[in-house]
């Protein structure tokens, strides 16, 4: 692999001309899915940027999920439905409709054999679902929003990310709470505002499956005038334990999504006032050892499934493509 974060560079910028939320890549890597705060779903052909859109629910869609054949396309929105969509069809139709949670469905992730999906949401729950869209479970102990969920890589365990900066590991099989790993920098509560703030916006597992990053911001001197500074908080996985935070000193955003690339190293997608970036950081140490900067304000990222392209949805209405890695000859 090619890999060179120090040769990131914008290699597309495909508009779609209202504010764009979540991204995700189909698992074959042939095209990118987008959502829009104009309520529709966005699909872009890979090696042409041709968009298709189409009309999805009566609300934002704040999370994408496909299944792993690439063909079904899960949205969760702010209606308190999940949708499953025939991905690759012309125009996609609906397969299945969910009433799935009591307010907004805020995150989405398909288990590594794609026979199951989890969904969080603004009623603290988080569900487990066929993937047809049956309702399998329901695991009830987050004390605020749920934000992330994540299935470990061995299928046996979901975490789920909430508000506070708690993230709890179930066991899939009994609905059990295993534990809970507490990052207490990643919430704000401000007296003056009134307002709980922060979150576990993103998890990731490293490929090696040594560490849990956990990302969203802290030092949010003033919540609702967007002032705070993003982070992310790593912690070994057998122990349990915060081996390092990594904050993105100086810069005014939230970290949105947190991915390993590698082993050892983790990309962060930021968006604020500060503009834009592209941080990455080596496991284990607190300075990013590269930082790309772009303008306007992302609000989600995903990774291609080479490894080596990054999709960042802007408030500006622009898909931005970023390669990480040289230019191509």
């Amino acid at each position: 692999m090619n890999f060179d974060p120090k040769q990131t560079h914008v290699l597309h910028e495909w508009k779609h001309g209202k504010p764009l939320i979540a991204c995700q890549f189909d698992p074959k890597g042939r095209y990118v899915f987008s959502s829009s705060e104009d309520f529709t779903l966005q699909r872009w052909k890979w090696d042409s940027g041709e968009k298709v859109a189409w009309e999805a629910h009566d609300s934002w869609v704040h999370d994408l999920a496909l299944l792993p054949d690439g063909e079904t396309l899960i949205s969760a929105g702010c209606d308190d439905r999940i949708i499953l969509w025939t991905a690759t069809a012309e125009i996609p139709k609906p397969i299945k409709e969910i009433k799935a949670h009591a307010g907004w469905v805020r995150c989405l992730d398909v288990s590594p054999d794609g026979s199951q999906f989890a969904s969080g949401g603004n009623d603290k729950l988080v569900k487990l679902w066929t993937a047809k869209g049956d309702a399998v479970r329901e695991f009830a102990g987050h004390d605020s929003h749920v934000y992330s969920v994540l299935f470990h890589p061995d299928g046996k365990f979901l975490l789920s990310g909430d508000l506070s900066g708690k993230v709890h590991q179930w066991e899939i099989a009994t609905g059990k709470l295993v534990r809970t790993f507490d990052t207490p920098d990643l919430h704000t509560y401000n007296t003056g505002q009134q307002v709980h703030y922060g979150g576990v916006r993103g998890l990731a597992i490293s490929r090696d499956k040594k560490f849990l990053a956990c990302c969203g911001l802290h030092k949010a001197t003033n919540p609702l005038g967007a002032i705070s500074e993003p982070l992310v908080v790593l912690f070994d996985w057998a122990e349990g334990k915060i081996v390092q935070s990594q904050p993105a000193a100086g810069n005014k955003g939230i970290g949105w999504r947190v991915e390993f690339l590698q082993d050892d190293v983790e990309v962060c997608g930021t968006g604020g006032t500060s503009g834009t970036f592209l941080f990455f950081w080596k496991t284990g140490e607190t300075k990013p050892f590269h930082q790309f900067k772009m303008n306007d304000t992302a609000r989600h990222m995903a990774i291609h499934p080479d490894g080596l392209h990054a999709a960042l949805t802007q408030h500006n209405g622009i898909l931005r493509i970023c390669r990480m890695a040289k230019k191509e000859a």
